[in-house]
């Protein structure tokens, strides 16, 4: 679309006051006003009184303080400060320097981008011409609309859908069909944002993840499972292959004994999200990314890529990535490889440590091709106008 829009996306910082989720939504709000459209934000606490997490106490509850004290600092630092409002659904209550006159905002807006499903539609979101829910958790995303008909009442207020599981209902992809029109998209990355950065040959593979966000899901006598069912299949690569290798680890009930036995260097998800620049700090200062995915990402080979991948791309860090069927175009085998099995990993990481400067200078090329927040954000904007409404 050529014309300026008024467009609002609608995210998880307040709840979530984390880093890599932060800027997972900031990195959306960015591209859209880079591409020069008038851009605001606007979360939704939803109707449950757990609905805040507070990092602090690892405690969630109604109170959204220490969100809304993170999210003012992060928008005010990207030069966003006034463009952000909090709904309080439970003390109907806005926050925020745009909340006296969201409702306003949305009265004249051209289109809502509702990341993954979580922001209530409330009717003064209903009336917006263009709804569009983008999935980053494809599978899941797709069983919770199939075996729960709130959800799936939810995503149909939509009208524009749009996945990361870019192979649904192709290329052999198995991720269940709930009757949604999924059209393909990438996380896009604003590439100022997460520039280039010198190689760091002495640092490490990391990556940042959550042990189990959910249980396993099943559906059609299939089950679906976590990184929790994939990671562990990699556990012996430290003494197959010279990294080294250290993970950013969040949850509970992961085997750190046998981690660490097996020569991984595991330190706080907690410590290294703290705010958007910490996180972003932790990528920069790392040698590349090692990082198995969800098993439910690979057994339907569903084409999902990690936003967090594509960020180590950006600053000039190759990623070896468990494979997911991911586009060619993506995994390059210069700056992201991708691997299936043990042998297949380590194999990888020596590929990478033969010639660091080669792949770290063709990690950069892939971010700038494949995810620049320009390209991805404009496709994603005009095909939402011309394919809304569109269920099969």
């Amino acid at each position: 679309m050529s014309s300026r829009l008024r467009i609002v996306l609608l995210g998880y910082i307040v709840r979530c006051p984390v880093g890599g989720m932060a800027w997972s939504h900031l990195m959306y709000m960015l591209g859209l006003q880079g591409l020069g459209h008038d851009a605001w934000f606007l979360e939704d606490s939803g109707d449950s009184i757990y609905a805040c997490y507070d990092p602090a106490t690892y405690q969630t509850g109604p109170d959204p303080s220490a969100g809304l004290t993170f999210a003012k600092d992060a928008f005010d630092r990207l030069g966003m400060g006034g463009r952000w409002a909090y709904h309080d659904a439970l003390a109907n209550n806005w926050h925020g320097p745009a909340g006296a006159r969201m409702i306003d905002i949305l009265k004249t807006a051209d289109m809502v981008i509702n990341m993954a499903g979580v922001n209530m539609v409330r009717p003064w979101i209903e009336k917006v011409p263009v709804r569009a829910f983008v999935d980053q958790d494809p599978v899941f995303t797709q069983v919770r609309h199939l075996t729960d008909t709130a959800a799936m009442d939810r995503a149909r207020q939509h009208n524009a859908f749009f996945t990361f599981g870019e192979n649904f209902g192709r290329n052999g992809s198995s991720i269940p069909d709930d009757g949604l029109a999924w059209q393909p998209t990438r996380h896009p990355i604003p590439l100022d944002q997460w520039p280039m950065q010198p190689p760091a040959p002495d640092g490490a593979y990391t990556t940042v993840m959550q042990w189990q966000s959910y249980p396993p899901m099943e559906y059609g006598g299939r089950r679906f499972g976590t990184k929790a069912a994939t990671l562990l299949d990699f556990i012996d690569l430290p003494g197959r292959v010279h990294g080294p290798f250290e993970i950013a680890m969040g949850g509970t009930g992961y085997p750190e004994d046998r981690f660490l036995n097996a020569g991984w260097r595991l330190v706080s998800a907690a410590e290294k999200s703290v705010d958007p620049w910490v996180y972003r700090d932790y990528i920069r200062a790392s040698k590349g990314e090692f990082a198995a995915a969800k098993h439910g990402y690979v057994v339907t080979n569903s084409g999902w890529f990690s936003e967090r991948s594509a960020c180590y791309l950006a600053s000039g860090r190759p990623v070896v990535v468990q494979d997911t069927g991911i586009a060619p175009a993506i995994a390059t085998q210069s700056g992201v490889l991708t691997f299936t099995d043990r042998a297949g990993a380590a194999a990888a990481v020596r590929d990478v440590n033969a010639d660091y400067s080669r792949h770290a200078e063709a990690a950069r090329a892939v971010a700038e091709s494949q995810f620049d927040a320009r390209l991805v954000l404009a496709s994603l904007i005009e095909r939402s106008f011309v394919r809304r409404g569109e269920n099969r």
